[in-house]
């Protein structure tokens, strides 16, 4: 997939030490993700070493995001809970070096996974979700126009044993065009956020 500044490719594990690069160790990136902040490379590739292994048993399709006019990677994004008797896929697993927080790069970068959802794969039901203590990410979904669902309670464990609530949003296909164009018009009209 490729859009003007960015290209989305199947992570491997040849990008894992670049990807390591941009988005390090900083505690903030990993505040809300379901692992622990890894203390270095090696702990990062395992956590992105079981990310290529999960594609390739078909539980997730993970890719990495390319800046194009660098060609290194920047970030990671995933298809999960990919459901083809229902139609329903999920769009997850996503954050970015924390440079790139609050750019065009969200947009960008869900405009073509959106479109790869509904467009190539023939998807109804997009899901996104997560902590749901994490306003910053709550606020970026609505923002693409998703639709808030509700909390499912207790939803799994966070890496410190306390329970993580999820918040659920989701986009359907009749609501594909209007998320569509908005997303267009954001990054026509430079509204990069």
């Amino acid at each position: 997939m490729e859009s003007t500044h960015l290209r989305i490719e199947p992570l491997t594990v040849a990008r894992i030490p670049e990807l390591f690069s941009a988005i390090g160790t900083d505690p903030e990136i990993y505040q809300w993700l379901p692992f622990s902040t890894p203390s270095d490379l090696d702990e990062f590739s395992k956590i992105f070493q079981n990310f290529v292994d999960e594609s390739t048993s078909g539980k997730r399709v993970a890719f990495v995001v390319v800046l194009k006019s660098t060609g290194l990677a920047i970030g990671t994004t995933s298809f999960l809970d990919l459901n083809p008797t229902h139609r329903s896929i999920e769009i997850g697993s996503t954050f970015y070096a924390k440079e790139y927080w609050r750019s065009f790069v969200n947009t960008e970068c869900k405009l073509m996974m959106l479109s790869e959802a509904f467009e190539v794969r023939g998807a109804e039901r997009v899901t996104l979700k997560t902590d749901s203590q994490n306003e910053r990410s709550r606020a970026a979904i609505l923002r693409l126009g998703a639709s808030y669902e509700g909390i499912l309670r207790h939803h799994m464990l966070r890496p410190n044993g306390t329970w993580r609530d999820s918040a659920y949003f989701s986009i359907l296909s009749e609501e594909w065009p209007a998320v569509k164009a908005n997303l267009l018009s954001k990054l026509e009209n430079n509204a990069l956020r």
